[in-house]
């Protein structure tokens, strides 16, 4: 089963990212159903699968799943094109997509889902480790970090709740590494995000931007490691 999973998978990123050039993409959206490169996507789905299925013709109905839900889910696609968030077009297309391949392989190897493990403990732990580092952590940080207001931070130049999205990766990145016990690696990302704040630092009048940055930064990651040795001293001892 594990082997027509990886097939399946592979043959769906060689079909939508490696064999998909942007002009087939683009003639696609202003022609719709109309468009030849949507059918020349669907023969090289079918020509992936084909190869990677070793030609296989037992292999017959779930190939044609595959490729005619596909031209399906790509027209349904198009069809929502400007009128819906584009991250959660292409979240919602390989999606489906997944669906797709998981009720294939199915029907080739029937499987349980097996819900139940959501609930074990460790499950459960990991859900709200993940949850503190994430939304947990990014209110707390805004809490703190409220008792300064820097013109710096407001800056029109700056993204849209980018130093959010910052701390959120780079908590999930020590989270990880203290998992991996790779305390090393948690020193180089310090040092990497110090590198790409110097440009800041260099342009501060006064020590506030230097002082703000370090506070947030090390309020984050001991947020961050403190989360990752509670989860790992509770996964121990419960």
């Amino acid at each position: 089963m594990i082997a027509l999973v990886i097939k399946l998978l592979i043959a769906h990123v060689i079909g939508d990212f490696v064999l998909q050039p942007n002009n087939w993409v683009a003639d696609k959206i202003s022609k719709g159903y109309q468009s030849k490169y949507l059918y020349l996507h669907g023969l090289v789905h079918l020509v992936s699968l084909l190869v990677l299925l070793g030609f296989d013709l037992s292999y017959w109905l779930s190939i044609t799943i595959i490729v005619v839900s596909h031209l399906i889910i790509d027209l349904f696609k198009l069809s929502l094109e400007g009128k819906i968030n584009a991250r959660l077009l292409f979240a919602l297309d390989q999606f489906l997509h997944a669906v797709i391949i998981g009720l294939v392989v199915f029907i080739n190897f029937p499987y349980k889902l097996e819900f139940e493990k959501i609930y074990t403990i460790e499950s459960l732990l990991l859900i709200l480790a993940l949850l503190l580092i994430t939304f947990v952590s990014a209110i707390i940080m805004k809490i703190i970090m409220s008792k300064w207001a820097l013109k710096e931070d407001k800056s029109e130049d700056s993204l849209e709740n980018a130093g959010k999205y910052i701390g959120i990766l780079e908590r999930l990145f020590v989270f990880a590494f203290i998992l991996l016990n790779q305390w090393s690696a948690i020193g180089f990302l310090i040092t990497a995000k110090s590198v790409f704040r110097f440009g800041d630092l260099s342009r501060a009048k006064d020590r506030k931007l230097t002082e703000y940055i370090l506070i947030g930064t090390l309020t984050s990651f001991g947020l961050a490691t403190s989360i990752g040795l509670l989860y790992q001293y509770a996964l121990k001892n419960l």
